[in-house]
């Protein structure tokens, strides 16, 4: 009776663990599909190799090729403003006169002495020729003329200057006088600068100082300026490599029509340094950013734990050499025909599954051109 008893409680128990065994598994099974994220949705685009031409990629800043402050050469009262704030001038306009009554009170008076003088010489010469006059008084005559001559001069001259004009043509800046102000010498009247053509200095580091020459093609784009190109060539480039940035200075001449670059505008550079290059273009959208490397994701034909294939990515690390408009140049790590995610790879992770929906592709364009620009 007891080992029946026995036997009867050994094959429940072994029944009973059978059960549970498989209750497990599929308790297993379902929490692995319910834990299975559901795929994300992205675009892609096939790499193309293209050529793009070897460059270097800097910043640069805007500088005019001429600018001043102008300012008073001498004091005095202004007594007309003859200029807009803002405005085009060419050189020689008249942009400020001080008031000048009292110098041509002066002037007055120095006429007067200085047509005394020349009669009183006139005079002189003729009784010299007669004997009448010693030498002497005949050459105090003419000093006396040659000096009241010299003093109408020197009172013209400071009239002249009491008459501020443009030195040459340019884009005017603020006023920053008033009508009847006093000015001292030497203060400030209006800024004044020459924009077309227009400089662009940037720095090359010291290891690519050699590719960058006098004559080489420069091309100047601004975030501030959409869908705006602006090209012009290597005109000086410093004999020193200054000691806090290692870098080389380098001047570029362009035109700048319209005057929308200004004096002072941070721009982006891109010095021609050599031919052309192959590269694949890809959206910049496509390019997942990080301080360990730059990425791209793949996608392909994945295999699950189960044997299952699905579509899926893969992260690649690439190399990235410059940039034109959207696009990006990946010069290493993707192959003409690979299927690369242009958008959403921010969401995505080494082997996730992936929906492909095209419809909505993001801006690929190496030369944008915004409809507001």
């Amino acid at each position: 009776m007891a080992k029946r008893m026995i036997l009867m409680l050994t094959v429940a128990a072994v029944v009973i663990a059978g059960l549970g065994f498989v209750k497990y598994r599929q308790i297993q099974a379902a929490t692995r599909v319910a834990m299975q994220p559901p795929p994300e949705s992205v675009t892609t685009i096939v790499a193309k190799q293209e050529k793009w031409p070897t460059s270097l990629n800097l910043i640069g800043t805007m500088a005019a090729v001429q600018g001043v402050t102008v300012s008073a050469d001498l004091p005095g009262t202004v007594a007309r403003i003859a200029f807009d704030s803002g405005k085009s001038v060419n050189a020689g306009d008249v942009l400020v006169e001080l008031d000048t009554r009292q110098e041509q009170a002066q002037l007055d008076a120095a006429e007067a002495q200085r047509d005394l003088a020349r009669i009183n010489y006139e005079r002189a010469q003729e009784l010299s020729k007669e004997g009448v006059i010693a030498r002497v008084e005949y050459d105090n005559a003419r000093a006396q003329r040659l000096a009241t001559e010299a003093q109408v001069g020197e009172i013209r001259a400071t009239i002249a200057r009491k008459t501020i004009r443009a030195p040459f043509s340019g884009i005017l800046g603020i006023r920053q006088i008033n009508l009847g102000q006093y000015l001292a010498a030497g203060e400030a009247i209006v800024p004044l600068q020459s924009l077309n053509p227009i400089f662009v200095n940037f720095g090359v580091p010291q290891q690519d100082a050699g590719k960058a020459r006098v004559g080489s093609t420069v091309q100047v784009v601004s975030d501030d300026i959409s869908g705006a190109e602006f090209a012009g060539r290597i005109t000086a480039i410093d004999s020193l490599v200054n000691e806090a940035t290692r870098n080389v200075q380098v001047q570029a001449t362009l035109a700048n029509p319209g005057g929308k670059l200004r004096p002072g505008m941070f721009v982006q550079v891109q010095v021609v340094t050599g031919a052309e290059r192959p590269v694949i273009a890809l959206p910049a959208s496509a390019i997942n950013y990080a301080p360990y490397g730059d990425s791209v994701y793949i996608v392909s034909d994945l295999t699950d734990p189960n044997g299952k294939i699905y579509r899926g990515v893969r992260q690649q690390f690439v190399k990235i050499e410059g940039s034109r408009g959207d696009q990006v140049a990946v010069v290493s790590g993707v192959n003409p025909g690979d299927e690369v995610v242009s958008s959403g790879v921010f969401k995505l992770r080494n082997g996730a599954a992936v929906q492909i929906n095209n419809q909505v592709q993001p801006e690929n364009n190496p030369a944008p051109k915004p409809e507001d620009s």
